[in-house]
């Protein structure tokens, strides 16, 4: 039955609720924008607006959430689990029929469905997902292949371009028509090249899941409509950090714009929920367009919209400085940031000497905060906040420090682990790209995909099994005129030219191990392993490669050796885990439908009038409707059964290939944690440092010329200063030592950006060798600023004396030829100018490095 607002669970379902929060929830017609600021319960009113959903009569196979981490969708989907059952809203089974996962992962699993009936070129069901390092490998292949240097066509960069190429929706051939000059034409042959090997491989890359994902929504209308008819309400988390193909994708599965044709059929509007906040967009460099955000009204006509400004998470004076700074960017849009609770330390900027004494200081500020070992949360969330030296202790676990870059944790490693600081580094694919498990990875990848050839390539020699450089040469040759994968070139090894007849017994007895683990091709048979964990072992074990890392670590004796054998196992552990907590009707390509309805009294019948379930039916009532979309299954013309083991497998690659930064933080280890900036996104903390407002390291040096640069930076720094709860430091170090160089530092302009009220700041860097280097810091604020403003009036001086009158021509060494829109005076002087390729730029005079042409 569905829950009424008189309801006790309705009650329950709107406890503790802002008057903003709740107009969220109850919102649950057409489209809904909420603008939510830094710590203001975004995450609780999406979980509560998809059981109020869930409440109304809206099935929960209808409802799809995305977010962008993995880390993000588990957390999700717990507190949606958690909530159905403390309100007695829903079943265990209601909650597990929701689709909540991230971008990727959703489009990898309708690539897998749709790539065969959608004919994508070079793609098949079984396809490979390359990650990084796969991606560099092939790269530098097809570079090679076209008698390109490296070190005029850089792999990462040349991957970089056709990144961004693919998340503006351009595949090759659309890249190459937009080509004008010399370097583009090149990266378009590249990019071409590449594109053909990635199909020859039947892989993807990450970009290619959005891309073709894309691709099939807008080209194959019978595919859109059916997506449509099973996602009826579409919510997205972190909205700023969509790319254009993600809107694209979202828009399609909405029903929104062009889009909506199922919609109107319905007579209704789409029904597409984002939540996020354009101050905290900071992954514009890998393609998220602020844009999406900031026009979504616009793409969305009679959207409505709620802000969402009161913060739970930080003091006043961090919110206070937070708010100051983010509010000199012009690409915004304004809203409250504000919090019931009053009081707190002022935030501390900290001048100091050079890179150690920064991370000295640190160390020693975090040692004083934690020498009670007391958790704070003990004290309870009504305790006001106390000034620093009456705080309880803080743990471990609830310090971080953060950097631009990941070059400045060296010094900070050093300094905690003299110390004796616990401390952990989150880089969450680390685990994944050691050696022995990438290797173990490349074995069950060409299970999945035996047309994978770079997988293939990593392991076909690897442990030493007899089929050296010359040989697989010789099966390269052949594959590549016959126009087969390499794993066929293995099989056929006896009758290719050139190959010894050790190396084609090798290449037989490659053959055989690969087919008795998978029953050559079939997954029957007594030979073939019966779980996940169990084809793990077989792997490690079959292959050689157990044998091979336990014959190294007997021959050195390393602890590091020693430690491979531990990963290994591990890996077996992550399998057997993946195996028992994932759910195969959450996965849409696994094609497991849901034989039986729920009981009517945990979810409610559908409405006259929905649409249909399946694409063909009619909904002329209630008692009419059909049975529940069967999660996804196959065309009813494509229905080809997938062995529950290699789906299984298929499923378990993706999880490993789309692990993200945040994923790797664990809060409950007992360690003070270091991360980047980007890493922090998302993240909450007691303590927290921000090391290195430098100018060229925060804003970098890459953002100093563009305006848009620089305020994506500012937001970079705003995200890390709302990760603090209750004490924040920022440093700033005269001196910094650049490839064994100390060189004299520039502070941040964004120091003096912040609102004096609300800061202390100390220069510790005078007071380095002296008795005054304590935590009784003194404000010298006042003389820093005037230090600090005297330069910057010499920068807007000089930036002046160029003359670059609107309607010039000027060239840029990165943009190429443009024409100057507009000159802004101010301290900082910037220009407009549209260029010829990379379309309208603001620049900043002083770093534009402009030229006058003609």
């Amino acid at each position: 039955m569905p829950a009424t607002d008189r309801d006790p669970r309705h009650d329950a379902l709107m406890a503790d609720l802002t008057d903003p929060q709740r107009a969220a929830v109850l919102h649950t017609e057409g489209p809904l924008l909420i603008l939510a600021a830094a710590g203001s319960g975004k995450t609780r009113v999406i979980t509560r607006r998809i059981a109020r959903l869930l409440t109304i009569g809206v099935r929960p196979w209808q409802i799809l959430a995305l977010t962008f981490t993995n880390k993000a969708a588990g957390e999700m989907r717990e507190r949606v689990e958690r909530l159905l059952a403390d309100t007695g809203l829903g079943s265990e089974r209601v909650a597990r029929a929701l689709t909540i996962t991230t971008f990727h992962s959703l489009c990898a699993r309708l690539l897998r469905r749709y790539a065969e009936h959608a004919r994508i070129p070079g793609l098949k069901s079984d396809y490979s997902i390359y990650d990084t390092s796969d991606q560099q490998s092939l790269i530098k292949k097809v570079i090679a292949a076209l008698n390109l240097s490296t070190s005029n066509w850089p792999p990462r960069t040349v991957l970089s371009v056709i990144s961004n190429a693919k998340n503006d929706l351009l595949d090759a051939a659309a890249f190459a028509e937009r080509a004008s000059d010399f370097r583009g034409r090149q990266v378009a042959k590249i990019y071409t090249a590449y594109e053909r090997a990635l199909h020859q491989a039947n892989a993807v890359d990450f970009d290619d899941l959005l891309l073709l994902t894309a691709r099939i929504l807008k080209e194959r209308p019978e595919i859109r409509a059916e997506c449509q008819a099973r996602f009826r309400y579409l919510l997205i988390d972190e909205y700023q950090d969509t790319n254009r193909a993600q809107f694209q994708i979202a828009a399609m599965l909405a029903g929104g714009g062009a889009w909506n044709a199922i919609a109107e059929r319905a007579g209704v509007d789409p029904n597409i929920c984002v939540v996020g906040d354009p101050d905290q967009s900071i992954y514009g460099w890998r393609g998220a367009d602020i844009n999406n955000i900031l026009d979504f009204e616009k793409a969305f006509p009679g959207c409505t919209t709620i802000k969402l400004g009161e913060n739970f998470r930080s003091t006043e004076p961090i919110l206070a400085v937070a708010d100051t700074l983010i509010k000199h960017n012009r690409l915004r849009r304004d809203k409250p940031l504000f919090t019931s609770r009053a009081g707190g330390d002022k935030v501390r900027v900290v001048l100091c000497r050079d890179e150690h004494h920064e991370a000295s200081l640190i160390v020693d500020h975090f040692k004083r905060r934690h020498a009670n070992d007391a958790d704070p949360s003990a004290a309870g969330a009504s305790q006001p906040f106390d000034s620093e030296h009456q705080a309880p202790g803080v743990p471990w676990r609830s310090m971080a420090v953060f950097y631009r870059t990941n070059a400045l944790s060296r010094v900070l490693e050093d300094a905690f682990r003299s110390a004796g600081v616990p401390y952990t580094i989150a880089r969450g694919t680390a685990f994944f790209d050691r050696e022995e498990i990438k290797n173990c990875l490349a074995y069950l990848r060409v299970v999945a995909n035996p047309a994978d050839d770079v997988s293939l390539e990593r392991i076909i020699n690897t442990p030493t099994r007899g089929l050296g450089n010359t040989s697989v040469a010789a099966m390269q040759v052949w594959a590549a005129d016959q126009g087969e994968p390499l794993l066929e070139a293995l099989r056929t090894a006896a009758s290719i030219p050139g190959l010894t007849k050790a190396a084609q017994s090798a290449a037989a007895r490659f053959v055989d191990t690969l087919d008795n683990w998978t029953g050559a091709g079939s997954f029957l048979g007594a030979a073939v392993p019966t779980s996940l964990s169990d084809l793990v072992r077989r792997v490690i074990e079959d292959s050689g490669l157990e044998a091979h890392y336990k014959k190294q670590a007997a021959k050195t004796a390393s602890d590091a050796d020693a430690d491979r054998l531990d990963n290994l196992g591990e890996l077996i552990s992550s399998a057997a885990e993946f195996e028992r907590e994932f759910a195969p009707e959450r996965d849409p390509a696994l094609s497991t439908p849901i034989h039986a309805e729920p009981a009517a009294a945990e979810i409610p019948p559908p409405r006259a009038g929905e649409v249909p379930a399946r694409l063909g039916e009619r909904a002329e009532g209630a008692a009419d409707q059909p049975e529940p979309f069967d999660e996804m299954g196959p065309l009813d013309d494509l229905s080809i059964p997938t062995p529950p083991l290699l789906a299984l497998l298929r499923a378990y690659l993706e999880s490993v290939a789309l692990v993200a930064d945040a994923d790797a933080v664990d809060p409950a280890q007992g360690a003070v944690t270091l991360m980047t900036l980007h890493a922090a996104k998302g993240l909450e903390f007691d303590s927290v440092a921000i090391v290195g407002l430098e100018e060229g390291l925060l804003p970098h040096s890459r953002a100093a010329e563009s305006e848009s640069d620089l305020e994506e930076e500012r937001r970079l720094a705003f995200v890390g200063i709302t990760r603090a709860m209750r004490s924040l430091t920022i440093c700033s170090a005269r001196y910094r030592t650049n490839r064994g160089i100390p060189e004299r530092t520039i502070a941040s302009r964004f120091l003096d950006e912040l609102p004096a009220e609300h800061v202390l700041t100390s220069n510790q860097a005078d007071a380095f060798e002296s008795d005054e280097a304590d935590d009784d810091w003194q404000d010298d604020a006042p003389t820093i600023r005037r230090e600090r403003s005297a330069a910057r009036r010499h920068a807007a001086e000089t930036a002046v004396k160029h003359d670059f009158p609107p309607g010039c021509l000027v060239r840029h060494p990165q943009f190429g030829i443009g024409e100057v829109l507009r000159i802004e005076a101010g301290a900082a002087p910037r220009a407009t100018v549209k260029f010829r390729q990379a379309g309208t730029k603001t620049l900043i005079l002083e770093y534009a490095r402009l030229t006058r042409v003609g």
